[in-house]
């Protein structure tokens, strides 16, 4: 027994020492902090996602001057955040929203006056029979470029992309 005790110490020593060395080589700072010339930095304003969700700018389809305008037409996400949108008629028109990207993103719920809609799976669009706003809660999967439009009204100018990096 006092054979197996003696490794055991010998190893719980040899284990403190090598991870002393470890730590003192990850303190050593004498090689300059600049990248080599084959490295590639990374661009400094690259967002990263957290973990509080973050909204997007509302998108409000139509206005009462003019029922065929969108305030925004492109929006830029990142992958792997979570999201809150929401998306607003104001223009006295029944609009059908469309868009590819509830495909791919994973959706948490809509909201509609306080209300909750939580789903299985993506909806097919978001159609609004009277002014007001439906939010949707999402996090971003898959990055690339989606669509979004008012199919009936894309030709007028109600469509859009929205891209995630």
């Amino acid at each position: 027994m006092r054979k197996f005790r003696a490794i055991a110490f010998a190893s719980l020593i040899g284990l403190a020492f090598a991870h002393g060395q470890v730590w003192a080589q990850d303190a050593d700072d004498d090689d300059d902090d600049k990248p080599a010339a084959t490295e590639q930095a990374a661009p400094a304003a690259a967002e990263k996602p957290t973990r509080a969700s973050k909204d997007v700018p509302e998108l409000i389809l139509g206005t009462k001057e003019d029922q065929f305008t969108a305030n925004q037409k492109d929006f830029e996400l990142i992958a792997g955040q979570g999201y809150r949108w929401k998306i607003t008629a104001a223009g006295g028109l029944e609009y059908k929203f469309h868009t590819d990207l509830f495909r791919n993103v994973w959706n948490n719920q809509i909201v509609i006056n306080d209300l909750e809609v939580h789903m299985n799976g993506a909806p097919a669009w978001l159609e609004f029979d009277a002014d007001g706003t439906i939010q949707v809660q999402f996090t971003t999967i898959r990055p690339g470029v989606y669509t979004w439009s008012v199919p009936d009204l894309a030709d007028k100018g109600m469509k859009g992309t929205i891209t995630i990096k």
